[in-house]
């Protein structure tokens, strides 16, 4: 079943009724290649031209043979006559069943593609947007040292540029046919036949199939997917995250008519976010059962076809979804960098500890006693908000190798900022743009 949230034109692309008309235009294009070498009479052709199959006979006719393909082969050829005889000619299922596949594959790629251009542009706009907004850096989930929140998403853009040239990698994995007869061997097919026909559905033939496309293609389309997946995931988590109480440095959208909890009216919580988190898992348990499905007995068994009318419509659907959420958080959040500034002084300065502990080595202290010395006075900071310059101007150690002067300069954030615009020209963002404003 088709989940409620998807989108119109995923949901026709896996569709019963767009898969029928894929193998009827594949069955189409092989008798016109036939038809082409005088297999296929003229008049036939015609017929065969104006097939279609009655997707409810198809399904009457399924209950009793058991058998998809041989039921839409018959409900077809109902609609043609004695025109049915040519349908068909030289083929083995899998010769309709993975080349219609290929075509949806490519076509719900292109979705996708589609998709992920609009995160990849909303997130590179709220990139440049915030590239001076200054925030704390985290470890473990503990402050580490000063970035903005625009490096973050500049990160974030760069692993979804990534994203996209893998999927088009993937398109181009399963965008692969075979029309080359039961067991691969074109016996009863030539291969420019197979070539032909490839050609004009916009698929490359596969050089060297078995009764069916090898599995390692769609394995590698689904974790593709699923790697993708992982990173919207990640991107949520990290949302969530921020938007803890005692964080509250970001918010994903909140519209003014929701409600965060049956009990307590104040609650606003990430349950965009959540649902990323909580459909990527399920869209990353599909990569096991894809890459079971590369192993088939000898020239091909069935046990993959069950697997993949579930994984590969869902997998797509899901991503799909899934981009189109986190489309509309990273468009509509609202961000605090205020807080963010609160938050960068919650530890009095300890998070400059690096800064001081390479100004004493750099003045000739041992890195060791250095580390020592800052560690011990960061730790005192935390505790008891005492800030970090003033227990460095008060210990005689440190001041024995750095002046006042070079204290004050440990605590600059330009210093610990000023290669973030490098970043974003790796990556293929702007730089010259005015400072950030709060959203």
């Amino acid at each position: 079943m088709i989940p409620r949230y998807t989108r119109p034109e995923m949901a026709r692309i896996w569709s019963e009724e767009n898969k029928i008309r894929l193998w009827l235009r594949v069955e189409i294009e092989v008798a016109e290649a036939w038809a082409a070498r005088g297999v296929i009479p003229s008049e036939a052709m015609e017929r065969i031209r104006r097939a279609s199959c009655d997707l409810e006979r198809m399904r009457e006719i399924e209950k009793e043979v058991d058998h998809d393909v041989i039921a839409f082969l018959r409900a077809t050829g109902e609609s043609v006559g004695e025109a049915a005889r040519f349908i068909h000619l030289g083929l083995t299922s899998s010769d309709v069943i993975d080349t219609a596949l290929a075509l949806q594959m490519v076509e719900a790629a292109d979705l996708l593609l589609a998709g992920l251009d609009r995160l990849i542009e909303a997130v590179g706009r709220q990139a440049v947007r915030h590239r001076h907004t200054i925030m704390i850096g985290r470890t473990h989930g503990v402050h580490a040292e000063p970035i903005t929140f625009g490096f973050k998403l500049a990160g974030w853009y760069a692993e979804l540029k990534r994203a996209r040239e893998r999927l088009v990698t993937a398109r181009e994995e399963v965008r692969v046919g075979k029309i080359s007869g039961a067991v691969g061997t074109h016996a009863t097919v030539p291969p420019d036949l197979e070539e032909e026909v490839c050609r004009r559905l916009g698929l490359r033939p596969d050089p060297a199939s078995t009764q069916v496309v090898s599995r390692d293609r769609h394995a590698f389309f689904l974790a593709t997917l699923a790697i993708l997946g992982s990173t919207l995931d990640r991107f949520a988590t990290e949302i969530r995250h921020l938007q803890r109480t005692e964080v509250r440095e970001l918010e994903e959208p909140f519209d003014p008519s929701n409600m965060g909890s049956s009990a307590m009216p104040h609650k606003r919580n990430p349950h965009e976010s959540e649902r990323v988190s909580g459909l990527a898992r399920l869209l990353r348990s599909y990569v096991g059962p894809a890459l079971e499905d590369i192993v088939l007995w000898h020239e091909r068994d069935i046990s993959h076809s069950s697997v993949e009318r579930v994984v590969l419509p869902d997998a797509c659907i899901l991503l799909d979804y899934l981009l189109a959420q986190m489309t509309d958080i990273v468009e509509g959040w609202v961000v605090y960098p205020e807080r963010m500034r609160r938050n960068l002084d919650a530890t009095a300065g300890a998070v400059f500890s690096q800064q001081a502990m390479l100004r004493l080595v750099e003045a000739g202290l041992d890195r060791q006693e250095a580390y020592r010395i800052i560690q011990r006075l960061a730790r005192q900071a935390w505790e008891t908000g005492t800030h970090l310059r003033e227990l460095l101007l008060a210990d005689d150690r440190v001041r024995a190798h750095l002046s006042p002067q070079q204290i004050d300069s440990i605590f600059d954030l330009e210093a610990h900022l000023r290669h973030v615009d490098e970043t974003y020209r790796r990556v293929g963002l702007p730089v010259s743009v005015p400072e950030a404003a709060s959203a």
